[in-house]
């Protein structure tokens, strides 16, 4: 079976403006992942192997690198580092296997979701648990809240869609949630959005970061770098509860 060819594939599966969607491409995947995902792809193609099995498998990689973070030792924060990369190939690749086959479906997208929720919960957690002495202890705590907070974020965002549906309205346009009532609001929207803050606890930035301090407190000889990143995670987490459900109300979305 000799299937497309990669450039034929790649018309397909990564069209045109489809890397500068707004809110659509992690800068990894724009950066280099897409690069890569397109080969895996291609050597989908050529097995029964469908979208939605391939979003398993990035599933339990993200939840897998969440359980190997927690483990001591500066190899456990490198093989994290490199299934969470693992988690986001396949994130690319099985979107674009959908395209090709044109299999694509709510329920996949349902599962793509589903896969991002207990990545993002894993790693925090993770990271919870390797900056623990005693288990369990204050540290393990902020892991578990830090993780509840990146999830609330996430349902924040998915409630729009739901309230609009049962008020009988599309989805929210992606110009609507830029658009403010109060100038003010929109303003201070940019200068946050401009820090990137919230960015510390999705799990690409996350685990890379975890190696970095896991580097630290190898040389240093104790688990403090690793601390000040969960503590910092943990205050990312809440203000964005906060600050995501203001920005919500104050936009256009549900109007």
């Amino acid at each position: 079976m000799s299937g497309p060819s990669v450039a034929e594939l790649r018309r397909v599966a990564q069209p045109a403006g489809h890397l500068e969607r707004r809110n659509g491409e992690h800068w990894a995947g724009v950066l280099y992942m897409r690069r890569l995902s397109i080969y895996v792809t291609w050597l989908m193609t050529k097995t029964s192997v469908t979208p939605n099995q391939l979003t398993w498998v990035m599933t339990v990689a993200g939840i897998v690198a969440g359980v190997v973070l927690a483990l001591p030792g500066l190899w456990a924060a490198a093989l994290a580092a490199v299934l969470v990369q693992v988690y986001l190939l396949l994130d690319c690749s099985d979107g674009e296997l959908a395209r090709w086959t044109g299999q694509t479906s709510l329920a996949g997208v349902y599962l793509d979701r589903v896969g991002a929720y207990f990545t993002e919960a894993a790693v925090l957690v993770g990271l919870g648990w390797r900056a623990s002495a005693v288990l369990p202890d204050w540290y393990t705590v902020l892991g578990v809240a830090a993780a509840l907070g990146a999830i609330l974020i996430k349902v924040e965002t998915d409630l729009v869609d739901v309230a609009r549906a049962k008020g009988g309205l599309s989805a929210a346009s992606e110009a609507s949630g830029v658009q403010f009532r109060s100038g003010l609001l929109g303003l201070g929207r940019k200068v946050l959005s401009a820090t990137k803050f919230h960015r510390i606890v999705q799990p690409i930035e996350l685990s890379l970061l975890a190696l970095a301090t896991a580097v630290i407190d190898a040389v240093a000889g104790d688990l403090t770098a690793t601390r000040v990143l969960l503590v910092a995670c943990f205050v990312a987490a809440c203000l964005q509860v906060v600050l995501h459900l203001v920005s919500i109300m104050a936009s256009r979305r549900l109007a």
